[in-house]
């Protein structure tokens, strides 16, 4: 299991690229209002907070049982995409409370969905799965670990179709934190060639 800080590092600098580019970049062209810099300070905060939501419980299990193996609230793992529904609403409020403005408390809420997401990712490559669809389905599932298949064994189309959706988690929550990110200001922004 990663540490916090491995959760919270993964989702700045892998899935929140492009705004730790962009405050690079408008910090050494002296850009940076200080209402940017504000953006950027909610976006980093909601972000890792919702990086860590999925093992909340360890602030619990840790004094009162001593360990700090993920465990469930209830019935529900902590670690699925149910569980996420905490840090959609958590970034739905916050973005309302600072904004007022019901789009932008959305694109947070999308935002802070693409950081829970982000922490489901890098559980599942170090620990070879989650129980991403519970209740529907109640096993643990591994992204990943469907990728280790030669198409020898299983056949091209079967190897090509697992890749590909492997590839394709990674991107959608990419995309997702992109899309949000856009909303703030934070962006690659596409130049013709002169």
């Amino acid at each position: 299991m990663p540490y916090p800080v491995v959760h919270v590092l993964f989702f700045v600098f892998c899935i929140n690229a492009v705004a730790v580019y962009v405050t690079v970049r408008s910090l050494f062209r002296r850009e940076l209002s200080f209402r940017g810099s504000m953006n950027l300070l909610l976006l980093l905060s909601v972000g890792s907070l919702c990086a860590l939501l999925p093992d909340i419980m360890i602030v619990y299990n840790l004094p009162v049982n001593g360990t700090i193996e993920h465990c469930w609230i209830g019935a529900v793992p902590t670690h699925s995409l149910l569980f996420s529904f905490p840090a959609i609403l958590f970034g739905i409020i916050a973005g309302y409370a600072i904004y007022r403005k019901v789009s932008k408390a959305l694109y947070l809420g999308l935002f802070a969905e693409a950081a829970f997401l982000s922490h489901l990712l890098l559980d599942d490559i170090s620990e070879g799965g989650c129980e991403y669809f519970y209740p529907i389905y109640n096993r643990t599932i591994s992204i990943f670990s469907m990728m280790d298949v030669s198409f020898r064994g299983t056949g091209l189309f079967h190897y090509l179709t697992v890749s590909f959706v492997s590839v394709f988690f990674i991107c959608a929550v990419i995309m997702m934190a992109l899309f949000a990110l856009s909303k703030y200001g934070f962006e690659f922004k596409y130049r013709p060639e002169k």
